[in-house]
């Protein structure tokens, strides 16, 4: 078998330990194979680096497991070619031997250009994912804190969900300021509404008129505390990812994904992080999408099609483009809506939303790509591209309702 790296090692990376097997050509011909275990400490790794470089490795391979991989890389991806793999991909390779080790293996499936690499962005990236990732969870978490004070308030038969679309706007939450410091008078407390909310202070005054003991008030000055932590610490983040995104400002490319429907600001800098600007490293939108898991599997036998589950992909990045596609669901007059409602009526919202999803993913890989601007097709372009069948299916459903119709162009009914 050809092989494509002379001098190349193989890691199997755990918690607490690293074993390598560096594989260099042997004095008598063949292949010499060595294998050493070391820690995952800093110093432990500068060796693994140092025994390395000692054989003239050019090339590492290990498993992407879980998080134990990352101190790995960063300590070898400048001096070494650092190829990390999906384990799923080395499992289906054939031919593995029972007594061979896993760092044995995977050393000896580099030599001969078998494995599959894994994206690894640049550091800049790494860090502009890592801080969107924990954005995005504690915005989360944010959205959990504020459901819990609702579950207070139902216990304290407090309705003031029910009348109030925002418990946590300015009116609300100065009725549960007041509520923690002791003010259990629902005339008191609808009093400080403010703006629009002023206008249904009779129903306030009923939906405030409660059974409010003191944990309730313990639990809810807790919750409203950690929410306004979580705040500070989201806006924090903000700000020093809006400093890491100024260079795809002065690019407009956060500009130009913000013009997709359903893409806001936060979407936009969410498919920056996680698919990068470089379009290249992607072959088609195609395998851009399956790399986000947003495309069908396959699984046919026999000339059956058994299943079409999406595959697991980038999980940060679909679940942002399915929210954009839930949000752009609410909007009208655009191709991708259009898109959604066409889906939803046939296939449901959840695989509307998927659909949508992926469409969202393949207009942003082109315009990174291309560095166009967004052009919508229209909210009719599925009735004027279907013209005859949308013609069709109206006749039918006239017809159903015990009617006879007859078809004329516009031009000959205005003559008539």
């Amino acid at each position: 078998m050809e092989v494509i790296y002379e001098r190349c090692a193989g890691l199997d990376v755990h918690k607490k330990s690293v074993t390598a097997c560096r594989i260099t050509p042997a004095v008598r011909g063949g292949w010499q194979k060595e294998r050493r275990r070391f820690g995952t400490m800093t110093d432990e790794l500068l060796k693994l680096s140092d025994w390395l470089r000692e054989a003239q490795v050019t090339a590492v391979a290990m498993e992407s497991t879980g998080v134990y991989w990352k101190p790995v890389f960063n300590i070898l991806e400048s001096e070494f070619e650092v190829i990390l793999v999906n384990a799923r991909h080395i499992k289906y390779v054939p031919g593995r031997k029972s007594d061979i080790s896993d760092a044995q293996w995977i050393g000896e499936l580099l030599q001969h250009g078998l494995l599959k690499a894994s994206y690894i962005p640049e550091r800049p990236q790494r860090d502009l994912r890592d801080l969107i990732r924990y954005r995005t969870s504690l915005i989360r978490e944010r959205a959990r804190e504020i459901n819990r004070v609702q579950k207070v308030l139902e216990d304290a038969n407090v309705k003031l969900a029910s009348v109030a679309s925002n418990v946590m706007g300015v009116s609300g939450r100065q009725m549960l300021e007041a509520i923690i410091a002791g003010n259990e008078d629902p005339e008191a407390l609808a009093a400080l509404a403010k703006g629009r909310l002023r206008a249904k202070i009779p129903d306030l005054e009923r939906a405030l008129s409660g059974r409010i003991r003191t944990s309730h008030r313990l639990l809810l000055r807790l919750h409203l505390e950690h929410i306004d932590d979580l705040t500070d610490k989201i806006e924090e983040l903000n700000e020093e990812i809006d400093r890491l995104m100024l260079p795809f400002d002065e690019d407009e490319q956060l500009r130009r994904l913000d013009d997709i429907p359903g893409v806001g600001r936060e979407v936009a800098q969410v498919i920056i992080a996680e698919l990068g600007v470089d379009m290249n490293r992607f072959p088609s939108a195609a395998h851009a999408a399956s790399w986000a898991g947003l495309a069908p599997g396959k699984n046919e036998s026999a000339g059956k099609n058994r299943s079409g589950k999406i595959t697991p992909g980038n999980r940060h990045l679909k679940a942002m483009l399915v929210q954009a596609a839930h949000a752009v669901s609410r909007t009208k007059d655009n191709y991708l809506a259009a898109q959604f409602r066409r889906l939803a009526a046939r296939r449901g919202k959840k695989r509307a939303a998927i659909a949508v999803a992926h469409s969202i993913l393949v207009i942003a890989y082109h315009m990174l790509r291309d560095g166009t601007e967004y052009r919508d097709l229209g909210g009719d372009y599925f009735d004027k591209r279907n013209k005859e069948k949308l013609q069709r299916n109206l006749v039918r459903r006239l017809e159903g309702l015990g009617l006879q119709v007859m078809l004329e162009p516009a031009a000959v009914a205005a003559q008539a």
